[in-house]
């Protein structure tokens, strides 16, 4: 990911004009941490604890595959194998197969994967993240592998690697009240590269292609949830998560709710108090389907393009990866979901 706006104004047009993410550094907006954020606890339910070892470990199998470029074998293997972990820890799954066109006319081969917990529940939450990683390293500061694939163990992996376990726990407990459903969207980072020249760049989104998709083609007829949480970019050393621009704008009540259950679990280091600019990413879709989303997103207020140093370069690894930062959005959104209630009878 991605692009920035600097006038969330813009995106309700999506033929406005788009800043690519690097071009200004943004501003950060500051507001103090309440004195006590407050949270739900539902009596007679316990969260399950979130293993950071076993996260990890799911992000290594992605890696292990190669770059998850669509239209790649790489890509290929590594979907199939997120198929088949849903399945094995008891996802009712629903694959969504399609095509997009890139930025560049190439026609892409992708496939939106989508597991269902307490799929007869009318009350749900959605999880989502991106499983693909970026076909160049358009930022490397060695110009001659901007155009080889990066591996993406943050950007894409970390996400999966957090709803994986997430996954493995909701199986294991069901003490949770409502439906969850996890959905890993495929082509979000297929955006047009940094070396483009301006001049060819249309006036259009390239990112985020499959929850654009999604957005208008649910995996589920009338499928509809409560709130989401997007996860991107969550597993990097001393990350931290600022309120993004259009999660506050469009999903207030969600941010206090996540961000409240970080500072209760002692995660406040990693959940700030702060706003940090709007960000085009697969929340905003969601939004856009009339689910209400929150985008739990690493963000440097020291970067002159709002992530760190390891963005869309070759930097991005396993070596970046924390196991504590696993741990802190892990339980942080496995407490959002265990103690959201079930919807009350009328």
């Amino acid at each position: 990911m991605r692009m920035l706006l600097k006038n969330a104004c813009c995106f309700l047009g999506l033929s406005a004009i788009l800043l690519a993410c690097g071009n200004d550094k943004p501003a950060r907006e500051t507001q103090e941490q309440p004195a006590s954020p407050t949270v739900t606890r539902l009596e007679g339910v316990e969260a399950p604890g979130f293993n950071a070892d076993s996260a990890y470990s799911y992000i290594e199998k992605q890696l292990s595959f190669g770059p998850r470029v669509p239209n790649t074998r790489e890509h290929q293997q590594a979907g199939d194998y997120l198929i088949n972990k849903l399945k094995d820890f008891g996802a009712e799954v629903t694959v969504q197969n399609f095509e997009a066109t890139a930025f560049d006319g190439t026609v892409l081969n992708l496939r939106n994967i989508a597991g269902s917990y307490n799929p007869e529940a009318s009350k749900r939450v959605l999880l989502a993240a991106h499983w693909d990683t970026r076909p160049f390293a358009d930022k490397d500061p060695d110009e001659s592998r901007q155009r080889q694939p990066i591996a993406g163990a943050n950007d894409g992996g970390s996400g999966v690697g957090v709803l994986l376990e997430i996954a493995r726990q909701l199986n294991q407990n069901q003490s949770y009240q409502v439906g969850v459903d996890i959905i890993f969207f495929d082509g979000e980072d297929y955006g047009e590269p940094e070396f483009m020249d301006e001049e060819q760049k249309e006036r259009q989104i390239y990112w985020c292609l499959g929850s654009q998709y999604w957005a208008t083609n649910k995996h589920k007829r009338n499928y509809s949830a409560y709130f989401g949480i997007l996860l991107d970019m969550v597993g990097g050393k001393d990350a931290v998560f600022y309120r993004e621009g259009y999660s506050r704008e469009m999903a207030p009540s969600v941010i206090k709710r996540v961000w409240g259950w970080a500072h209760e679990l002692g995660h406040g280091r990693y959940f700030k108090y702060d706003n940090s600019e709007p960000i085009i990413d697969d929340h905003l879709f969601m939004n856009r389907a009339g689910i209400p989303s929150i985008d739990i997103i690493e963000y440097d207020p020291a970067s002159d393009f709002y992530f760190g140093d390891y963005h869309h370069t070759h930097k991005d690894d396993m070596s970046i990866i924390s196991k504590e930062t696993l741990k802190a959005v892990g339980e942080t959104v496995i407490h959002s979901v265990y103690h959201e209630p079930a919807p009350r009878v009328q």
